[in-house]
């Protein structure tokens, strides 16, 4: 259960990010309205999360393999979830998305993605665990480009999803979106 209130007057500020929401996503997810109580709070993060969208520099795949083993460490649902919801339609593999919980027992994932998912934990862990020889793994494969956009995405996950795991946030149910149904 969120430890703060997810419910607002409606304002007109109030109504057009929800009704920009609901466009984007299908519903106002709840780290939104939990920003709405900081107007500040929330055009930074929103303006930060846009910006992000025109980082190009690492593989898809691998920035969202990254994203999520960073938000399973930290143990946050909600990004999970939303996280699921989100790489399934930029078209990510969904069985990759689905064994990030095992990632280390799974067979699915090349060397490099490994690699990925072990620099995302480590950076995750507190205080940081990254060593030269994962950067040095790294840097075989990823441009500097790429490394600093993977450091930045991890970083940023960070920020999510202690944020959300500290407000209680839990999973809103977007994942059951992707999931394919019986006809």
């Amino acid at each position: 259960m969120a430890r703060i209130g997810l419910e607002h007057r409606r304002t007109v500020f109030v109504r057009l990010v929800e009704w920009w929401s609901k466009r984007r996503y299908g519903q106002v997810p709840d780290p939104g309205r939990v920003a709405l109580h900081n107007r500040r709070v929330l055009t930074s993060t929103m303006l930060l999360e846009l910006s992000v969208t025109r980082w190009k520099a690492l593989d898809p795949t691998l920035k969202a393999l990254a994203t999520m083993v960073t938000s399973g460490r930290i143990g946050c649902s909600w990004c999970m979830d939303f996280g699921y919801w989100e790489f399934h339609h930029q078209g990510i593999d969904r069985v990759k998305l689905r064994d990030v919980p095992r990632w280390r027992d799974s067979e699915v994932y090349t060397e490099l993605e490994r690699a990925v998912m072990e620099y995302a934990e480590a950076m995750t862990a507190t205080p940081p665990e990254v060593t030269d020889e994962q950067v040095a793994r790294l840097r075989q494969d990823l441009s500097e480009a790429a490394l600093v956009e993977l450091t930045a995405q991890v970083s940023l996950e960070n920020l999510r999803s202690r944020t959300n795991a500290a407000l209680g946030l839990t999973s809103q149910g977007f994942k059951e979106y992707c999931e394919l149904r019986p006809a």
